[in-house]
Formats: C-alpha cells, structure tokens, sequence
C-alpha cells in the first residue's frame, strides 16, 4: 500500500477532464492525467464519467490520495429520473437555445415590465438571467419537453454529477453541491445558501407543492465533506469535497482575498473579484455568484478577449512576438481607436455590434500604432468589465491575469495603467484542478 499523503484535485471543463495529484504539503503537482469531452452544448453526463476514469488512470490512480475534490463548468441542466438514471443529454451553458426562455422569465417576474422583473430577479438570486444559467433551460425544457419535465427527479449541475459517481451510492438524497456552483443556477438566494422553490417552481410551469418532491443537491458548506469514495472501486479511503465551479475554483488556486480580482484573457474575458458581501446588478452585466470560501464572486464577461489581439495581428501581418514590439515601440495609439467587438459583446451588453477602427490620421495610419491601439482597446474592454463590478462597491486592488491573452508583453507592460490596479502575473497552471485540490485538503483537515 502506498504511503497515502496526497489530494486530487479534478476539472471537469467544456472541452475535457483533468486530474491533478498534488501534495498538499508544498502545493507541487505530483502527477497529472487528462481525458478529452464531446463537442457540442448538449453532451450525455455519462461521457463526463468515462473521461473522469481515463484521467484518474493516466494521473496514475488514487491509492496515495486522501481526499477529492471535484471543480468543474457552471450551469449546465443534468435532469435525474427516480432511479438515477439520466433522463436527456445535459444543456450546458454555451446552449443558447433557452435565450428566449430567460427573456420570458424576467418579464413574468416583473408582470410585463421588463426593467422591474431585472431588478426582482437581481435582488432574489443576485443575477438576470440570461441563456446560460439552468434556470433558464429548465424552463425551455417544460415549454419543449415537457415529458421529459415531468420525469425529473433530481436536478443537478456537471460537478455535482461527477462527485456523486465518485461517491458511488447511486442514491439521489447523496448529491451535494457547494455554494459557488449552486449561486449560478438561478434559483439559489444571491445572499443566503439556500434555493428558492418559488423560482425553481416558475422556472417548471409547476406549483411551489408540485416542485417539493424534486431533489436538489445539498449544499455543503465550504470545507465540509460529502463522505467518501466508492468502496466497489477501493476508493473508500478518500474523502470527498463538495466541489466548486470552474471560476470559484480558478480563484480559490490562485488563493484569492477580497479586494483580489482574477482577469482571465481568453477567447473570451472574464473578470471575477472576491467580494466580502453579496451584489445584485439589475443591469445584467454582472452576475453575483458566490466563491468556494465562503465569501462572494461577482463576475462579468465580455465575449472578446485574446481573439482582439489574434484580428489586428493578422490585419497587420504580425506574429505574437513581432505584434507586441510594435505596440510597444510607440507611446500610445495617437488618437486611433479600436473598439473591439469583433463577435458582438456582452460587457456592455451589445450583442450586434461589430469591430471599428476610428481617429485614423496619416501620423498613426501605420503598423505600430494600430498594433498599440489593439492592445488598449482590449485593456479598455477590461477595465469596463471590471468598472461594471466596482460601480456595486466592490473593492479591486489586485488584478491577477492569466490565460493565452495575458502572455502578451504589452498587454502585460500597459495593464496596470489601463485597469487602475496592481498586475500580478501568476505562473501558467490548471488553477480550477488547483483549486479544487486545495479544497480537498482544507476539508481533509477539517474532518
């Protein structure tokens, strides 16, 4: 038997599983495995299981691990019928076709009035709704399947999932989910961890009493443990953790405090701060999910990121390396503009917009200055992001940038000045597998 002295850690993403082994006692990845997921944004859970297997296999297996903890994507519907089994392929949260159902949802709770029903909603659940929050396909599914509705007997989200497979007790009264995952559903308190029957209910088409019987996942506090593995697969040695999303799990690896902002820069941006108290934005722009630790993340999202340095360096005809001495062999753009919304965008909350290029003179009408002007729209985008979050009293002190966009030198050299804030630049890593791994310990020191 080997000496069992470490904890896993698991991010289970969109596009794969990763299993990270790490000691607890330096935070040094020991080993790791990765499996790859489906494409699509309707995907059977079952997959997520095959893949969990295979890395576990290729991370080397868990016969020196004491406890699991399990991060993963948010908002994705995974419906149970009574006896566990999966009643419809998972929509997960790039699915938009509940768009239209969030749209209903908010003008319903507002009677007609949209403004009013953003503002209830913000109020109870901390965010509006939009395509991506289960809420929002739970309802699709009544308007669109409604036999596969009234089947339901459990509902959960794609870590709960797997961490109920880990457990392996096949009994649905055993799922748990953790606060920061629960917080993006769209029917849990934006200030208390506990659901609300009466959204879960509207969300159905189905009374407060008709919604009573369906189960939904415990939510365990931050460190506290959801039992052990499956004794059929000899992993009743390991304790298992409630889990995270992806955000809340990136944060707690990058072991963020309040006042600390994590920017992630990829194919699109997310900017995420730990707050010390709950937000509720009326305006949508920014969601008010909660963190792994017991404090708040309130998030927003634009849809371009590092895609608005990949655009303007094929304009120009640059590689990275070549791209990013030009921006910085001037001082600025010199009056040339770019406004970056290459696919729309979301922050701010302009889905048809397109990309300009504006304040052109013969002085700047040139390779470096367009170059220059890539970078600050981008760090103007940004910072507008992480405005959004500071208008509802949340501190930002310390951005930490990370993702294929923060490798850039003159995003890296222009940010501080740009985003009003302290640039840490943390060293490359799977930080939600992190995450979720330094919570397997902390709930292994706790039990």
């Amino acid at each position: 038997m080997n000496d069992r002295r470490y904890v896993a850690g698991v991010d289970t993403s969109t596009q794969s599983c990763k299993v990270v082994i790490v000691d607890p006692a330096t935070n040094a990845v020991i080993r790791e495995g990765k499996a790859p997921h489906p494409d699509g944004t309707a995907v059977d859970p079952g997959a997520w299981w095959d893949a969990f297997l295979l890395a576990q296999e290729r991370a080397g297996g868990f016969d020196d691990v004491v406890a699991i903890s399990v991060g993963g994507q948010q908002h994705g519907m995974v419906c149970l019928d009574e006896a566990g089994r999966v009643i419809r392929p998972a929509l997960l949260w790039n699915d938009t076709r509940s768009a239209q159902a969030a749209e209903d949802l908010i003008s319903e709770l507002g009677n007609g009035d949209r403004e009013v029903g953003a503002a209830e909603w913000a109020k109870l659940t901390g965010s509006v709704p939009v395509a991506s929050l289960t809420v929002t396909k739970l309802r699709w599914l009544a308007d669109n399947e409604p036999e596969n509705a009234a089947r339901i007997a459990a509902i959960c989200l794609p870590h709960d999932y797997l961490t109920w497979k880990i457990r392996g007790t096949g009994r649905l009264e055993d799922l748990v989910t953790d606060r920061s995952d629960a917080s993006g559903t769209g029917y849990m308190s934006g200030s208390r961890d506990e659901y609300l029957p009466e959204i879960l209910a509207r969300a159905l088409r189905r009374s407060i009493s008709d919604v009573q019987d369906i189960i939904l996942p415990k939510i365990l506090g931050p460190w506290e443990s959801a039992g052990t593995g499956d004794p059929a697969r000899h992993w009743d040695h390991m304790i298992v953790g409630p889990g995270c999303g992806d955000n809340a799990g990136a944060a707690l690896g990058l072991d963020l405090k309040p006042g600390e902002a994590m920017l992630s820069l990829g194919t699109s941006g997310v900017a995420a701060v730990v707050s010390p108290h709950p937000t509720a934005d009326a305006t949508g722009l920014v969601t008010g999910f909660s963190d792994a630790t017991g404090h708040w993340l309130p998030l927003a999202c634009t849809l371009n990121a590092s895609r608005i340095i990949d655009a303007v360096a094929r304009i120009i005809g640059a590689d990275y390396k070549e791209y990013d001495e030009l921006a910085l062999s001037v001082s600025d753009a010199a009056g040339l503009t770019l406004l970056p919304y290459f696919e729309g965008e979301r922050t701010p909350n302009l889905p048809d917009a397109t990309a300009s290029l504006s304040g052109m003179t013969l002085a700047n009408s040139d390779r470096a200055h367009v170059a220059r002007a890539g970078v600050e729209g981008l760090l103007n985008l940004m910072r507008g992001a992480l405005d959004a979050i500071r208008a509802l009293g949340v501190d930002i002190k310390t951005v930490y940038m990370v993702g294929g966009g923060a490798k850039s030198a003159a995003v890296q050299q222009l940010a501080g000045a740009f985003l009003d804030a302290h640039i840490e630049m943390p060293a490359a890593g799977e930080y939600v597998a992190l995450g979720a791994a330094r919570q397997a310990a902390r709930v292994k020191d706790a039990a």
